[in-house]
């Protein structure tokens, strides 16, 4: 049995997905920025390594605003 509005539920469903990865991203490039700043490192913090998971984090942001970008044109031209 199909769900009566099949063209609303993925959407709603992809705009959960997107906000859920702009979140967790968001949260991910605050802790690893902090992890760089100089108060909280130590002589063991792998800035290079840091700064890869902040770069990947700031990607994974834009991947997901323009998932929303893309969805939101999407269902505003429908």
């Amino acid at each position: 049995s199909s769900p009566p509005f099949p063209s609303q539920k993925p959407k709603s469903e992809l705009v959960r997905t997107s906000l859920r990865l702009l979140t967790s991203s968001a949260y991910r490039l605050q802790s690893e920025c902090k992890k760089a700043l100089p108060v909280e490192s130590c002589p063991t913090t792998d800035i290079q390594l840091v700064t890869q998971q902040v770069i990947q984090c700031a990607y994974d942001i834009a991947k997901a605003a323009k998932q929303l970008v893309t969805i939101t044109t999407k269902e505003n031209n429908n």
